[in-house]
């Protein structure tokens, strides 16, 4: 490995918890981000540099001859600044995906996969072995509510236990790098792959597993990959013949949902393959609050709940509408898509989970697509969507910017209604939920 490494695009889920990883590890780690340079999210650059990262302007200045690897995600172009100044110079560029399948490898990996949940689980998963005192490695999408309070990185962990922890990506196929020892697959729907290539992808993945392999029973094309390991653990809310159901042990929650009762079930399916005590496990797993951007609670002011949601695919916003649809109340869901590709190949599943799971008093109202620069076809916009609802019997709206969404709800928002702010991919989502949040609070005053 080498000694200084630089990240491009270091503000990434995925880039800033490798980062730190090598960081901790003692690395000398710097890097660039769009975003530190228009000065969003100073929150979480200042975290990094707080951690010990240098950071910098991305416009090729930062890759300095002491420069030994430049790190990119499978998004960035070659048409970057810093991608064309290491080339120029012949710093070698990898992925960072590579980086992370090289030190997951090499150690006894748990790597939770699917399309939806995987996230949560690797958070679930990791408290769980952390309060065991198995002192893991982690590196996680999103951050870890637990290890914040603990003063530790949200999302990335260098422990000094022989197990890493990590949540594997099928969306650019870097989940064929990984050659885990525990291998799970929460659940398999349609999102930035075609099922076909799904299926393929997630059957290697599980068959490679060293140990064990977990599946869910309660999702059909997971359930169909149960008999490809010799050794496969099932877990199910719904499905007796599973290994671990709710029925196993005595489980109770702080997070709401019923998807997260099926995330802690895969992560004591992980602690059965461990040989842990599952009562023990299960104790643990009360004790998990979350992570950021899940169902993230922003405040509440004059009777009216803020909410900010990673919800992107419809599997996802199926499971935050049906949460928030336990309770009574009008919700308004304000989601932004992200990509013009992965948009326009869910904007039927968009249509169909906003038109089925929101209530005739609720609301969906959408800017446009949000677009990350590169060379992206703009084909579609937010407003098919709007479309599609509106015929499908919904309210929804398309709206210019924030600033009209936030008039809007100025003027609309009323007691007893839960706005939730759903998308990916932008760190200024978060920023936008807490704007609306203060709005109403200076209502209220």
């Amino acid at each position: 490995m080498s000694d200084h490494i630089f990240f491009c695009g270091i503000g990434g889920s995925g880039m800033s918890a490798l980062a730190l990883i090598l960081c901790q590890k003692g690395h000398r780690v710097s890097g660039s981000d769009r975003g530190y340079d228009k000065g969003d999210s100073p929150e979480k650059f200042r975290a990094l540099q707080e951690a010990g990262i240098s950071l910098c302007p991305q416009d090729g200045s930062g890759l300095s001859q002491d420069v030994n690897m430049l790190v990119v995600s499978s998004a960035v172009e070659e048409s970057v600044p810093d991608v064309r100044q290491a080339l120029k110079k012949g710093i070698p560029v990898r992925k960072r995906a590579e980086i992370l399948a090289d030190l997951f490898n090499a150690m006894d990996g748990i790597a939770i996969a699917g399309t939806s949940g995987k996230t949560t689980v690797t958070g679930m998963t990791a408290h769980m072995l952390h309060v065991m005192g198995l002192d893991p490695t982690v590196m996680n999408g999103g951050q870890i509510v637990n290890f914040l309070d603990a003063g530790l990185p949200g999302n990335a962990m260098a422990g000094g236990g022989r197990y890493f922890v990590t949540e594997t990506d099928e969306s650019d196929g870097s989940i064929a790098l990984y050659n885990p020892a525990i291998a799970v697959v929460n659940n398999i729907t349609l999102d930035h792959k075609p099922l076909e290539e799904l299926r393929h992808l997630f059957r290697a993945f599980l068959s490679r597993a060293r140990t064990a392999a977990i599946v869910n029973l309660d999702d059909p094309e997971a359930a169909q990959m149960a008999d490809i390991h010799p050794n496969t653990i099932t877990f199910a809310i719904d499905n007796p013949a599973a290994a671990i159901t709710a029925q196993t042990v005595p489980l109770s929650l702080r997070v709401p949902g019923r998807h997260n009762l099926s995330n802690a079930l895969a992560a004591l399916a992980v602690a059965k393959a461990l040989g842990l005590d599952l009562v023990s496990c299960a104790e643990a797993l009360h004790d998990f609050k979350g992570i950021k951007r899940r169902f993230e609670v922003v405040g509440q002011a004059n009777g009216i709940t803020v909410i900010d949601d990673f919800g992107h695919n419809p599997d996802k916003i199926r499971a935050t509408l049906e949460t928030l649809k336990e309770r009574d109340g009008r919700v308004i869901a304000i989601f932004q898509p992200h990509g013009f590709g992965p948009t326009k190949m869910l904007k039927d599943g968009l249509v169909e989970v906003f038109t089925k799971y929101l209530g005739e008093e609720d609301l969906l109202l959408m800017p446009e697509i949000y677009y990350a620069g590169g060379t992206a076809s703009k084909t579609i916009s937010s407003r098919e969507i709007i479309d599609g609802v509106s015929t499908g019997g919904r309210s929804a709206l398309f709206m210019e910017g924030r600033e009209q969404i936030r008039d809007y709800l100025a003027c609309h928002a009323a007691r007893g209604n839960r706005i939730v702010v759903m998308g990916a991919r932008d760190d200024t989502l978060s920023d936008f939920a807490r704007d609306i949040f203060f709005d109403i609070l200076e209502k209220v005053e």
